[in-house]
């Protein structure tokens, strides 16, 4: 075995050039080598203590995947990861691991902490790529669970409880399982094919999917019940955007960031003769600052736009997106015009009639500028209104992401479901809802959070019903 690597920095991820990149669909992050992974991974001290595992949600065994890279048993790795998730190539893409394993790691304390996220993604695609073996189904153990939706929360508790031998039927309301993988991140940080090989994987396991099923419209939960399965994982998500309130905003031209990446991502928008348009070209505003905010500029940008805009109210210290994808916005052309906020969406009117589809344009959105003031509830300042800043920024395309709520469907559907004031669904420690053997977890929960977080309420969740329905027997 190769002797440690103490380098103070972790080997630079291969990327496309930002002036190619900026006009294509294609992964932006291409992969390590394997020489480049080995080297990576030898930069891993294989702590006794093991902080990195416990800054994971899913609590992947990372020093032990690390170790069998070393060895270059790429495929013992794989093993190692996949005994704690059910999305390994997902999760090294997207992941916030900055904020989570990475931020454990001791190597960070005088220099860069190991890229295990970059380390698992190789793993991953290593596995995808050479190893055909297929997935030994379990023997099944007589229960029945459904699953409501396929978005990461949906997926990880499906392929828990499948590895455990339940019959799992997983039920989703669109026309394609994958949930926000496929319609809120975009081709060029997830590839389509990378959620479709994972969701292949779990039917390998025997995971049924349903798509085009709408709980709480095509079937209710009490339905779900009628039909045999003895208990319901909620999954569904936080799918319902929010908007500021602003004048302006039914303007067309206008969307929400949801709307905008799922006509682009699941629905082909960017193809030259789509069947569900989006406003390509021009000048476009992005109000918000999250990952969301950073994928619906990007994607903008590829579409055609010759101006793109980042509005944040805040600065960029407080902006909550991933470094790396503020860093490859600002490599794209990206501009951001921070310390601002919308007061007024400006449009035009071309026709008398108010019920024409092309009624009403955007030309343009007034804001104001901020500074910081004093901390808010969560530590952050509190941006305040510069008097008398107003100014005008020309756009013709506006596209809100300032966050979403839960989906209300389940809950105004489901008798007996309790909810808090932002619509979440209330569940105890171990994902449980007020309703007998109805559990809920990920951002049905919690509002819009990080996709391992998700995947981590859904683990909860695969372990509560299984120790449940395990009683059983």
């Amino acid at each position: 075995m190769a002797k440690a690597n103490m380098s103070l920095t972790r080997n630079a991820m291969p990327v496309q050039d930002a002036k190619v990149r900026a006009h294509n669909f294609d992964e932006v992050a291409l992969g390590y080598t394997e020489e480049q992974a080995i080297d990576e991974a030898n930069r891993c001290l294989n702590c006794k203590t093991m902080p990195c595992v416990e800054g994971c949600p899913v609590k992947i065994h990372i020093p032990a995947f690390i170790a069998k890279i070393k060895e270059g048993d790429f495929e013992g790795a794989y093993q190692i990861i996949t005994k704690s998730s059910s999305l390994p190539a997902v999760c090294g893409r997207v992941c916030p691991q900055e904020t989570q394993c990475e931020s454990k790691c001791v190597r960070g304390i005088k220099g860069e902490s190991v890229g295990i996220g970059r380390l698992e993604r190789f793993v991953a695609d290593w596995h995808n790529t050479f190893c055909q073996e297929e997935p030994v189904k379990p023997t099944s153990n007589g229960h029945r669970v459904a699953i409501v939706g396929s978005g990461p929360s949906g997926l990880t508790c499906a392929g828990d409880l499948a590895k455990c031998g339940y019959d799992v039927t997983v039920y989703e309301a669109l026309h394609t399982a994958g949930g926000v993988l496929v319609y809120g991140i975009p081709e060029f940080r997830l590839p389509k094919k990378i959620v479709a090989k994972e969701v292949d994987t779990l039917k390998k396991l025997g995971v049924k999917i349903e798509t085009n099923v709408v709980i709480g419209k095509t079937l209710t939960i009490d339905e779900l019940f009628d039909m045999g399965y003895e208990a319901v994982f909620v999954g569904s998500g936080a799918g319902l955007p929010n908007f500021m309130g602003i004048p302006g905003e039914a303007l067309n031209g206008v969307y929400s960031a949801n709307e905008f990446l799922t006509r682009s991502n699941l629905m082909k928008s960017y193809l030259d003769d789509p069947e569900t348009p989006v406003m390509k070209g021009g000048k476009v505003a992005v109000v918000g600052g999250g990952n969301v905010a950073m994928d619906a500029a990007r994607t903008a940008l590829r579409l055609g736009a010759e101006k793109v805009y980042i509005v944040y109210r805040r600065s960029m210290e407080e902006l909550p997106a991933r470094r790396e994808e503020v860093e490859h916005a600002e490599e794209e052309g990206i501009e951001f015009r921070l310390l601002c906020n919308p007061t007024e969406i400006l449009g035009y009117t071309n026709s008398e009639n108010a019920r024409d589809p092309k009624n009403g344009f955007v030309t343009g959105m007034t804001c104001v500028k901020m500074e910081l003031g004093e901390p808010d509830e969560r530590g952050r300042r509190r941006p305040v209104v510069i008097p008398n800043s107003e100014f005008t920024i020309d756009v013709d395309t506006v596209i809100m992401s300032i966050g979403t709520s839960p989906n209300p469907l389940i809950k105004s559907t489901t008798e007996g479901l309790e909810v808090n004031r932002w619509g979440g669904i209330v569940v105890n420690e171990d994902g449980l809802t007020s309703r007998n053997a109805v559990y809920a977890g990920g951002d049905a929960v919690t509002g819009a959070a990080t996709v391992i977080s998700a995947m981590g309420a859904g683990k909860v969740a695969a372990k509560a019903i299984d120790e449940a329905l395990g009683k059983k027997n």
